[in-house]
């Protein structure tokens, strides 16, 4: 958990990261909270379509029911996040391999925070395309 730990303690810049861990999404949930972050968990195992991941991403940080599950909303609800929060999402790449210009555009959405509310760390865990996005060692 070093490389979650590095982020949770601020020594590491949160980003979208593939991340290779077998915790169970119970202990990194205690984590990231320990730590005073939200946490939001997607299992993607059944997910390849935009509309799926983006409504999975929504519930599992808790949006408003009023989240139109596109681009510019989940732009706009990372923004509204109470506070720091890492999303652990299992089995990513389903979307990846199905959808890969959407899945680059879902991660850049949820990787260049900026300025634009709070820190968000997302944890993508399982096989999948190794070039996706770097890996949190």
């Amino acid at each position: 958990m070093s490389g979650l730990a590095a982020v949770l303690a601020g020594r590491q810049a949160p980003g979208v990261h593939r991340w290779e861990s077998a915790l169970d999404v119970a202990d990194v949930q205690h984590a990231a909270e320990h730590a005073g972050w939200g946490f939001g968990y997607v299992d993607g195992a059944a997910l390849d379509a935009r509309a799926d991941v983006l409504r999975a991403i929504g519930s599992a940080l808790g949006f408003p029911d009023h989240y139109g599950a596109n681009l510019d909303a989940l732009n706009d609800c990372l923004r509204d996040l109470a506070g720091p929060t890492v999303l652990l999402w299992d089995a990513w790449s389903g979307f990846a391999r199905a959808e890969p210009r959407w899945f680059g555009l879902v991660v850049e959405v949820l990787g260049d925070r900026g300025e634009a509310g709070p820190p968000v760390e997302v944890l993508l865990r399982g096989a999948g395309p190794a070039d996706a996005v770097p890996l949190l060692a």
